[in-house]
């Protein structure tokens, strides 16, 4: 009995893990939840696809969040975090909106908010993360952001 429960024990100490390979070390990720009237003109731009919309309110993330309309159905949203993915948080790491991607001040990096993607990621052996991507859910006219 004594080698059974010593087995069970080694499986669910192997199956542990703690790699944490796909944790961003720059930005925290903070829990908040936030709902956008798409009646309202402030997000009037989330009514077209592929037109990204800048929460910049107080609780939204770290830095804010860009949402944007991403899918075919017109259903599907995309929100990501608004601070630049691949260093702390500064005074020039709030993204601004390029089209439909965003671009970080601080060191040019380019990242496309249909996949959260870094378009032009340096190949210098370091490692680069992609946006900090947040739920976003639409229930009639509301698009709630949360994470």
């Amino acid at each position: 009995m004594k080698h059974i429960w010593g087995c069970v024990l080694l499986i669910v100490l192997i199956s542990c893990s703690s790699d944490n390979t796909n944790r961003n070390p720059y930005l925290q990720e903070v829990g908040f939840r936030f709902d956008m009237n798409l009646n309202l003109p402030l997000y009037n731009g989330l009514n077209t696809i592929g037109n990204p919309v800048y929460v910049g309110n107080n609780g939204v993330g770290t830095r804010g969040a860009f949402v944007m309309r991403a899918g075919l159905s017109g259903s599907q949203f995309v929100a990501w975090e608004a601070s630049c993915p691949n260093h702390t948080p500064n005074n020039c790491s709030t993204m601004d909106i390029d089209g439909q991607n965003v671009v970080c001040d601080c060191e040019g990096f380019t990242y496309n908010l249909f996949t959260g993607q870094q378009l032009d990621r340096p190949d210098d052996g370091k490692r680069y993360y992609d946006l900090l991507f947040y739920r976003a859910t639409q229930s009639g006219n509301t698009v709630t952001i949360s994470n």
